[in-house]
């Protein structure tokens, strides 16, 4: 899909009015159906009721602040990329709108050029080659449509990051899923935090997933990184 693509959809969450009213005409121009919030509150319902390819957010925003927003949807298991937009852009900032759940994070003043560009890239995430919808490893299984998670009979309930978490490691069952692949496509770092974040994740997955069960399926490769696999070889 391109930004010519006239199926192309895209929500604009800003609240200054120049701004927005130059970012709907411009993404227009190129060819995106793009839609305008003008708040906090308005964008998390337009977004959350909304079938978007792409949201673009202002981080700074009444009634409800971009990064809240943001949030929110995630909670909900909303996972439509976002890109934010931020008069902050110092590195803890950038890094402060990942986490929260942003998928890329552009400071102002920006070039219509590259945020155009960065749109497309973060675009492209939601198409392509049709991909399984329910994983399942052993016992363990993963309904990527419903959000659901069970081992056995038992439900399991997972918070968002731990989902993508364990959705990535069973996407790749078998295999050895190292830190920067993780780091990269779970929390769309493009550099190492030197943080132990993942160790985190992963001790709380694991608590989840493989605590009272006989057979643990996710497994350290020590050195290496981790993989989930059924077996304890």
């Amino acid at each position: 899909m391109t930004a010519t693509d006239p199926q192309m959809r895209l929500l604009i969450i800003e609240d200054d009015r120049e701004s927005a009213d130059y970012l709907v005409k411009a993404f227009r121009e190129v060819g995106y159906v793009a839609d305008l919030a003008a708040d906090g509150e308005e964008g998390l319902a337009i977004a959350d009721s909304g079938d978007y390819d792409v949201l673009v957010v202002d981080r700074m925003l009444p009634k409800r602040d971009g990064l809240s927003l943001i949030g929110a949807l995630r909670e909900k298991g909303n996972r439509t990329p976002v890109l934010i937009l931020s008069a902050l852009g110092q590195v803890d900032d950038r890094i402060k709108g990942l986490r929260a759940g942003g998928d890329d994070y552009l400071p102002k003043p920006y070039s219509f050029a590259e945020l155009l560009a960065r749109v497309e890239v973060l675009s492209r995430r939601n198409v392509g080659p049709t991909e399984e919808t329910t994983y399942r490893v052993g016992d363990l299984e993963l309904d990527r449509l419903s959000h659901r998670v069970a081992r056995g009979k038992d439900e399991l309930t997972l918070q968002p990051r731990e989902f993508r978490l364990l959705e990535y490691l069973m996407k790749h069952a078998g295999q050895v899923v190292t830190r920067t692949m993780l780091l990269e496509n779970v929390w769309d770092y493009h550099f190492d935090p030197q943080t132990n974040v993942i160790d985190v994740h992963i001790s709380r997955l694991r608590s989840k997933i493989d605590k009272g069960f006989e057979r643990p399926l996710l497994h350290t490769i020590r050195g290496a990184g981790y993989m989930i696999r059924d077996g304890i070889r």
